[in-house]
């Protein structure tokens, strides 16, 4: 009878250890869940500033389509590949190739924003210069966002990596997830606007 009672509790153990350990994954993964979406919505409001950017920018630089172009072309593959990492964070191929697609904005953004700088009417411009200013402190939200789905995807990895939750990670599927890591020095820096 004690033996029963005994092998009773070391059942009843591990299922309180297994269903511990699962609503803590769970957990995690919500919180780097969340936190992409943090990224998302910046991001959005990224993607939404650029036509206007891209506009008024037309409005003076007539004589570069093409560059005007690229942008928005790149913003574009941006945005479609923001949807698909949105839709599963924890698709690895999903957010490596919005990593990929945001590294092609940033450089068309580079090459705009140069050539705006170039142009004094347009550097002069009123509303040239909100939307860079809009632009710059987005670009510092998506760093933060960024560092906080980074912090939560660290947790969520570690706790899923550690023994004897790694058992219950790998029985009940609990996949790595990736970090948001700009490989591109070129990109790793927000765009430098001075309209001064």
């Amino acid at each position: 009878m004690i033996a029963m009672w005994i092998a009773l509790g070391v059942l009843a153990a591990g299922v309180i250890f297994v269903v511990a350990t699962f609503n803590r994954l769970v957990t995690l993964r919500n919180r780097f869940k969340n936190a992409w979406a943090q990224i998302d919505v910046q991001l959005q409001r990224r993607y939404d500033l650029i036509p206007n950017l891209v506009e008024t920018a037309g409005a003076f630089l007539k004589h570069e389509r093409e560059t005007l172009e690229a942008v928005m072309q790149a913003r574009n593959s941006a945005v479609q590949a923001s949807r698909r990492a949105a839709a599963d964070p924890a698709d690895a191929g999903a957010v490596g190739s919005l990593i990929a697609a945001e590294g092609v904005l940033g450089g068309a953004l580079g090459r705009l924003l140069a050539v705006a700088e170039d142009t004094p009417e347009l550097k002069s411009d009123a509303t040239m210069h909100d939307l860079m200013e809009e632009l710059t402190s987005t670009e510092n939200k998506v760093a933060f966002a960024r560092q906080a789905y980074n912090d939560s995807v660290t947790a969520y990895n570690t706790g899923r990596e550690h023994f004897p939750d790694n058992m219950v990670a790998g029985l009940l599927q609990f996949a790595p997830s990736t970090l948001y890591e700009v490989v591109d020095a070129r990109v790793r820096a927000a765009p430098k606007v001075s309209f001064d």
